[in-house]
């Protein structure tokens, strides 16, 4: 049994890029969508049994038309040829009022052939071409679904936030235990498990985060643990597996550096409880790739742009999203270099995202206008912070704030 898990495709992330001429669609989406390509061509050439999206299907709980028509169409390839898709809901999934749909619940009603979609804490049994496989959804929580206001009236939000840990430990432990043993079991969750490392979705969330245990989830009743929710592929624990797949795209430069791509897991049906995965393996998409160019103009250089331009061509800008970061010797604070005679160097890259100096001894840094186009408030504050020179944890401690008074904005900690 073939089990492809990704997560976090979040479509409707436009960022960085421009109109393509030939659809009159983002760039970016394209980027998307291209590495959602990927994942269903190798479902249908590489005898794929159960394709597992860990939540985040789109980048917000209202995507547009166009954005659910271009997933539409990937699911319906799948659906076509008769592999199940099992769509796990995620915080950016949920809506804003407690009565109204999810992001994906249209999928369940139109009653799609082969897919199901897990939006609560519960276990689904799905057929395969292998047999039945045992799913323990762990959706995004929801606030209502765990504590009532009158049970979370006089509490501070980081109460309610160990209240609601608690609970939902409880309550995935109850499901655990009721598992069948004669059936493999996997653990999909859209949900943070403590001592992961976290990236961009910090900027990104809409809403209260909640961090579980890795005891949590890993159990010995399952054979693996598929994680959304954070962007960076990362294994966590080991019999079972506990994995976050990440990302398919990077969203922003917080993620640089990451691979991107899905995961892939055999499992022999007829091997013991907890003994069934007989081989995993991280399968690398073709993502849009992002380059940070640093250069330190030295006092008394006679020609600064030159500097700048020898560092730009040991970088391979090729279709990348570029920034430039230039820092300056005290003696050229009134000289800033001029955009006009660097981005020439950069026209093969897919965007420029700014080019921004920086004279040595100051924190003053000009952004160019275009970067700010498509970020989100919490990402801009994030970048905002960076420039400031804030102590890591002093600035995660003030987006965590940051993110609290947009939750409560926004209609509460998804009530």
């Amino acid at each position: 049994m073939r089990i492809l898990h990704f997560s976090d495709l979040h479509i409707g992330v436009e960022n960085y890029g421009r109109v393509d001429p030939e659809t009159g669609l983002s760039t970016r989406l394209l980027d998307f969508l291209s590495a959602l390509d990927e994942v269903v061509d190798y479902a249908l050439t590489q005898k794929v049994d159960l394709v597992l999206l860990a939540g985040d299907a789109y980048k917000g709980r209202n995507p547009s038309q166009t954005h659910q028509r271009e997933f539409a169409r990937r699911l319906a390839r799948l659906s076509l040829a008769g592999i199940p898709t099992f769509l796990l809901v995620g915080n950016h999934d949920l809506p804003s009022a407690v009565s109204s749909a999810t992001a994906v619940e249209i999928f369940h009603t139109l009653q799609v052939p082969h897919l199901h979609v897990g939006d609560s804490l519960n276990t689904y049994t799905i057929p395969t071409r292998q047999g039945l496989l045992q799913v323990l959804a762990v959706p995004w929580p929801k606030r209502s679904g765990l504590l009532s206001r009158e049970e979370s009236r006089g509490l501070s939000i980081e109460e309610v936030r160990q209240e609601i840990e608690r609970r939902f430990t409880n309550a995935i432990e109850d499901k655990v235990q009721n598992l069948r043993p004669d059936l493999p079991a996997i653990l999909a969750g859209h949900i943070t498990v403590n001592g992961a490392t976290v990236g961009t979705e910090k900027s990104m969330m809409l809403g209260q985060d909640h961090v579980l245990l890795s005891s949590a989830v890993h159990r010995p009743q399952l054979e693996y643990v598929a994680l959304g929710h954070i962007h960076k592929h990362q294994t966590l624990r080991d019999r079972p597996m506990v994995v976050y797949s990440g990302s398919l795209q990077r969203v922003d430069f917080s993620e640089e550096g990451d691979d991107k791509g899905f995961c892939v897991i055999d499992l022999d049906p007829s091997a013991p409880q907890g003994q069934r995965v007989t081989r995993f393996q991280f399968q690398n998409v073709k993502a849009r790739p992002f380059v940070t160019i640093d250069v330190k103009v030295a006092a008394g250089e006679p020609e600064p742009a030159n500097a700048v331009l020898r560092a730009i061509g040991r970088k391979d800008v090729a279709d990348a999203v570029v920034r430039v970061r230039i820092t300056l010797p005290s003696e050229m604070e009134r000289q800033r270099l001029r955009e006009s005679d660097i981005r020439p160097a950069l026209k093969s890259a897919h965007y420029i995202a700014a080019i921004s100096q920086e004279v040595e001894g100051t924190r003053r840094a000009r952004l160019d206008k275009d970067a700010a186009e498509g970020l989100q408030p919490l990402q801009v504050l994030r970048m905002y912070l960076e420039s400031r020179n804030i102590d890591p944890q002093r600035r995660e401690k003030m987006l965590r704030y940051a993110e609290e008074l947009a939750a409560q904005e926004s209609g509460g900690l998804q009530d």
